[in-house]
């Protein structure tokens, strides 16, 4: 993907409302969060605007007084966008341009633009470029013109910049190829997902916040070489390692894109095929920034998220990190109870966090005694690649097994012993 380079560093104007019962400190907490996203993407803020409101104004979100008073710092600060925190409908972006003669953009195009910068797998870019391409639709066709005046600027970059040089048609013919680009990929991976499951272990995923350590931990426990920066969004595709656990089983580990609060729709609806990982996982690692002073809400951010993609039901094992950089107690620790404390870069902790996910996973098996006749080799061989055995004996007619399954393979293996039983399948062969 190739990035337009810029010879200044834009200048910004973040704004934030106060909604209803939403605090002060809490818009505060949400700019500062947006000027790391700003800071991701290049620019550097200059300003913030904040502001008390019962409800969004149609036409402008902010009211054709606070607008103009926006305007008037704009002018003076002399920046080149101003950055709204919630999400603008294409009307209120294009009248607050006409009032700011400048460009008016909100959170979300500022995370497409963060994605954009960071996709780096052809899949990354694809999934990306639809994400912005679902979002600049309705603004193209809002302005009835084209959007090459904004290039290179924040929420203007990235893959499909010369699509939205051209008409509504050809976008969305963009859109469909690729759409039908990634149900392909989607086709391979749950391929692939297939084999790793014959091939026996779990599948636990690794979730969080971005920025919150996933990576790391992802390198520490297994050697992956994940690309960890401490900024947001640095990994945006998925990466699969095998890792044994000290009871000796082999799961599969699994790093994922990091969450945010706001995380913009189009995006949760383009890396579909990327986020099915988490909601076939058996356990997740819910990876939390200890030292933030918004964790609890970070975490809630990432849950919210895990029920949007039907991973919300999923057992998850949370993990406080960063401990390193905690100085006293922590205030939100009553509010995470049962967390494993570790700091990854470190490796502290994290010989009590694989005992926890082995217990978890092992709560999950059932213990089973099997009598396979010597002749069945194939029910043997079936319990050896889907099981554990604990123990094995065997008398002149019967290899007498004890083993823990999970319930899916559980009841495999019951209905090839029903199979066998009922004669519907002949000596030897076996429907695995």
């Amino acid at each position: 993907m190739a990035l337009i380079e810029r010879s200044f560093q834009e200048k910004i104007i973040l704004v934030g409302v106060a909604l209803g019962s939403k605090g002060y400190e809490e818009v505060e907490s949400d700019l500062d969060e947006l000027a790391l996203l700003v800071d991701t993407a290049g620019a550097v803020v200059v300003g913030r605007v904040i502001q008390r409101r019962d409800r969004p104004d149609p036409a402008t979100y902010v009211g054709g007084g606070k607008a103009e008073e926006i305007h008037r710092l704009s002018e003076e600060l002399d920046v080149d966008t101003v950055v709204f925190d919630e999400e603008l409908s294409p009307a209120q972006q294009r009248n607050l341009e006409k009032i700011f003669g400048r460009t008016a953009i909100d959170r979300t195009a500022v995370i497409l633009d963060v994605f954009a910068q960071n996709a780096s797998t052809p899949e990354g870019k694809a999934q990306v470029e639809l994400a912005l391409l679902s979002y600049r639709l309705p603004r193209l066709r809002g302005k009835g013109r084209s959007l090459s005046q904004q290039v290179g600027r924040i929420g203007t970059r990235g893959p499909g910049e010369t699509k939205l040089e051209e008409d509504r048609r050809r976008l969305l013919e963009r859109m469909s190829t690729l759409r039908r680009e990634l149900r392909e990929i989607q086709s391979t991976r749950q391929l692939q997902r297939r084999s790793r499951v014959r091939s026996r272990g779990a599948t636990v995923s690794l979730v969080g916040y971005t920025n919150a350590g996933k990576s790391t931990l992802m390198n520490v426990l297994t050697d992956a070489n994940v690309l960890a920066e401490d900024r947001l969004f640095a990994t945006l595709d998925p990466r699969t390692r095998r890792l044994p656990l000290p009871g000796g089983e082999v799961i599969t580990l699994t790093d994922t894109v990091g969450f945010i609060k706001k995380l913009p729709h189009q995006l949760i609806e383009s890396f579909k095929s990327t986020l099915e990982v988490i909601s076939e996982a058996d356990l997740l690692i819910h990876v939390v920034d200890g030292s933030s002073k918004s964790a609890v809400e970070q975490m809630a951010a990432v849950r919210e998220v895990l029920a949007e993609i039907g991973a919300g039901s999923i057992e998850e094992v949370v993990v406080l990190n960063k401990m390193d950089r905690v100085v006293g107690e922590l205030p939100f620790e009553g509010d995470i109870p049962d967390a494993i404390y570790i700091s990854a870069k470190e490796g502290t902790g994290v010989p009590d966090l694989l005992s926890e996910v082995s217990t978890r996973l092992r709560r999950r098996t059932v213990l089973k005694e099997v009598s396979v006749p010597i002749e069945h080799g194939e029910i043997l061989a079936f319990l050896h690649r889907e099981g554990e055995i604990l123990s094995e004996r065997s008398d002149e007619t019967n290899i007498n097994v004890l083993v823990r399954l999970d319930p899916a393979s559980l009841g495999l293996l019951e209905k090839m012993l029903s199979d066998r039983k009922s004669g519907s399948l002949a000596d030897g062969q076996f429907n695995l």
